[in-house]
């Protein structure tokens, strides 16, 4: 018995206590966020608000955040986040555009405010309740009795005092139960009214799945290529080689009876271009998943890489672990082709690279210091980075004025993992 009523303690203290900060996050940070966003709407045309409303309209998204994380913790209801991702590089101007241009934005300013009477009904009603009760059990029978309030002193109770005495208890009892049986459904029927305002609209779903669609459409394309390149790269080189090398060995097994010092050249020769089939392998191989990769990591692949490269490259890396192997292969590989598009086409004295994670994303900026005028649109090296990127909802941005400098800035959605071993800054 006394286990039960502790854990009906529990639950009710639980219930009052999230109630009491739905409410007070309500009042004393929804309300004014509100109107210091509104506010800054209203400055736009003075250019205060140019830079003020994008903040401010990020203040509210925190806020959203962490309703959806309580919405999911306490009640189970799953929000998910809505927002279109932040374009890489965009100034003050492009930053307004983008978060004005979000439909997410105005549905959280529209939840800022009417969250304010809906956590005060709700919380009221779920932790109010728990409390009102225990008021009627503890506290007001008592206090009428001994201050001749209602009923008469304790000592001259007559029969109506002795009813009210009771049921004032029975009516507080009956309360109480309430509360601690409805507390966390009330809790839920909030989480649900701000998951109607913080989820995506169909109208995101929709253009979520297109999305998806035209992603999954490119990585399979993308798929389809590189087995091409890998089938063609094998028929042309590593295959024939071997045919070659084993016609070799069969013709010096024939002389070797007849004409040993010509099978001694054929056998020599066979040696040469095995090395030669093996050396393909490895770099096709490497073409694949360099082994670099998956020993070392994004980190220890692009410093590798860079030490290949015909011109100096500074790299700066931070990341605090490892990401999964598909977002890793698709980032090394992305900064593999800008780098190899720097040799080639940028006439570049020094190029830099610089990684690092923050919140939930992976970043890479490339950039170098040669001539400029790099268009996604005309090289298909770039699309080709773009398409990979998109299959894991990774967006790229570039900034190439002819005159240089060429800044490629790419993110990608990432989580890390465990913790790395290797060094996180310096120059390869």
């Amino acid at each position: 018995m006394s286990e039960l009523l502790r854990g009906y303690g529990r639950r009710a203290l639980t219930a009052f206590v999230r109630a009491v900060v739905q409410i007070v996050l309500a009042f004393a940070v929804n309300l004014p966020v509100f109107i210091l966003t509104v506010l800054s709407v209203a400055f736009i045309p003075l250019g205060v608000g140019v830079v003020l409303a994008p903040v401010m309209f990020q203040a509210i998204r925190t806020v959203a955040n962490q309703q959806r994380a309580w919405a999911a913790e306490w009640s189970g209801v799953r929000i998910p986040v809505p927002y279109r991702p932040e374009p890489a590089g965009a100034g003050p101007f492009g930053r307004l555009k983008w978060i004005l241009t979000d439909p997410a934005s105005w549905r959280d300013l529209l939840w800022a405010i009417l969250n304010v009477p809906v956590a005060l009904v709700l919380g009221i009603l779920a932790g109010g309740l728990t409390l009102y009760g225990l008021e009627g059990v503890l506290v007001a029978p008592w206090v009428a009795l001994l201050t001749d309030y209602g009923w008469g002193p304790f000592w001259t109770l007559d029969e109506w005092g002795a009813v009210g005495f009771v049921g004032t208890v029975v009516l507080g009892a009956a309360l109480t139960a309430a509360g601690v049986r409805l507390g966390p459904s009330f809790l839920k029927a909030h989480a649900t009214f701000c998951q109607s305002l913080l989820a995506p609209t169909r109208g995101a779903l929709a253009e979520r799945v297109q999305r998806l669609t035209e992603t999954r459409s490119d990585a399979v394309d993308a798929s389809a290529a590189e087995l091409r390149r890998i089938e063609r790269d094998l028929h042309d080189g590593a295959q024939a080689r071997l045919v070659a090398l084993s016609m070799n060995i069969g013709l010096a097994e024939e002389l070797m009876k007849h004409d040993p010092e010509t099978a001694s050249k054929l056998l020599a020769e066979a040696r040469e271009a095995s090395g030669t089939a093996l050396t393909e392998l490895r770099d096709l191989v490497r073409g694949i998943h360099p082994p670099v990769l998956a020993e070392r990591g994004l980190d220890g692949a692009v410093r590798a890489l860079a030490l290949t490269l015909p011109l100096p490259v500074d790299v700066r890396i931070d990341l605090p672990g490892r990401g999964d192997a598909p977002v890793e292969s698709a980032a090394y590989f992305a900064v593999a082709e800008m780098l190899a598009n720097v040799v080639k086409h940028s006439a570049a004295r020094r190029a830099w690279v610089q990684i690092e994670h923050t919140g939930d994303r992976l970043i890479m900026i490339i950039g170098d210091d040669g001539t400029g005028g790099a268009d996604p649109a005309a090289g298909s090296g770039m699309r080709g980075i773009e398409r990979r990127l998109a299959a894991f909802d990774g967006t790229m941005a570039v900034t190439s004025p002819v005159g240089g400098p060429t800044i490629v800035t790419m993110e990608l959605p990432c989580a890390l993992s465990s913790p790395k071993t290797s060094p996180s800054s310096g120059t390869g």
